[in-house]
């Protein structure tokens, strides 16, 4: 469907080398926010490797980036199968590259083959980095070193794979919300992790830390939340954009078909020339901005375009408007 940026751009150029090398810091950063805050305190912060955690307490000689292979290649396949060429290179490689890159960092942190086992936090580093007395403060670093990651992914337009493909499928074969498919793959995780870690029936040490891991580990999952939106455009969610081009037939064929949305014209007049334009009005999800934005390039590099913060955005498509004795969230 979409060409990535990594195909319209040359191979020599510099911004598509800093882009592969930012995937790549990125999935660094989440993989080391996963050993050094996540794994060794058994929050579940879902995804994939939430679901690699508890499966980790079950089957303690295998890895948490291994469960990870063992979620991400299978998802991937279906994806490629279900969804084309939507999911390109970076998504690829990022979801292969991060579980392996956590298996490596894991055992070059732990003393032996035990305790990559045990995930042992007094074992982490030698005892430098056990944080098992703050837990709380453990949740919040864990978050915002992993959401730093995954924004910095996101922004080079891939993602890790996982439940954000989950949520794609859902959205497709069950007619779900894609926002509405995470939260439930999520929640799965989450409602695992109570009932193998919370309720002890994990193996060996991991069992013991009490269904208090549950409230932490979703404590993780909204600061993560946060901070990969804050690393994306400062936490606000949808997006306004007014596009003047002349190439308007292309842009409708890409809003309507591809990007599977509607728009408006405004009618408009130029100060200068007096000529009437033509104005695409277009509302938009934070995810789809940097994918409007390169689409209007590839079609028309002159095209003047202004992109804005709507605060709240009600009708089809997006929230439904709310009744008369609704609580809002804000």
């Amino acid at each position: 469907m979409f060409k990535t940026k990594a195909l319209l751009e040359p191979m020599g150029s510099w911004s598509w080398w800093r882009s592969w090398i930012l995937i790549f810091v990125g999935c660094s950063i989440m993989g080391a926010g996963f050993v050094f805050f996540i794994n060794p305190y058994n929050f579940v912060p879902g995804g994939v490797y939430g679901a690699g955690i508890v499966l980790h307490n079950i089957f303690p000689s295998i890895q948490v980036g291994t469960f990870g292979y063992m979620f991400d290649v299978p998802l991937m396949i279906i994806a490629v199968l279900v969804f084309g060429g939507k999911f390109g290179a970076r998504t690829v490689l990022a979801a292969l590259y991060t579980p392996g890159f956590m298996n490596i960092l894991t055992r070059l942190v732990y003393p032996n083959e035990e305790a990559v086992h045990s995930l042992d936090p007094a074992l982490l580093l030698g005892g430098r980095l056990d944080l098992s007395n703050d837990l709380l403060l453990t949740c919040i670093m864990g978050a915002v070193v992993v959401g730093v990651g995954q924004g910095l992914v996101v922004r080079q337009q891939a993602t890790t794979g996982g439940t954000d493909i989950l949520g794609m499928l859902l959205q497709k074969f069950a007619g779900i919300k894609f926002s509405t498919g995470i939260f439930l793959a999520d929640g799965v995780v989450v409602l695992s992790g109570l009932i193998v870690i919370g309720f002890g029936l994990g193996t060996g040490e991991a069992a013991q830390g009490g269904w208090m891991l549950t409230l932490y580990s979703l404590i993780t999952i909204w600061a993560a939340s946060r901070v990969v939106a804050y690393m994306l455009d400062g936490a606000s969610y949808d997006k306004l954009l007014f596009i003047i081009s002349d190439n308007h037939r292309q842009l409708k064929d890409f809003i309507l078909n591809d990007l599977d949305r509607s728009a408006t014209y405004l009618k408009a007049k130029g100060m200068y020339t007096e000529a009437d334009r033509d104005v695409i009005f277009l509302v938009v999800s934070r995810k789809e901005v940097r994918l409007v934005q390169h689409k209007i390039k590839e079609i028309d590099p002159n095209a003047f375009v202004v992109v804005t913060d709507a605060y709240d955005t009600y009708g089809e498509g997006f929230k439904p408007f709310p009744s008369a004795d609704e609580i809002q969230a804000e």
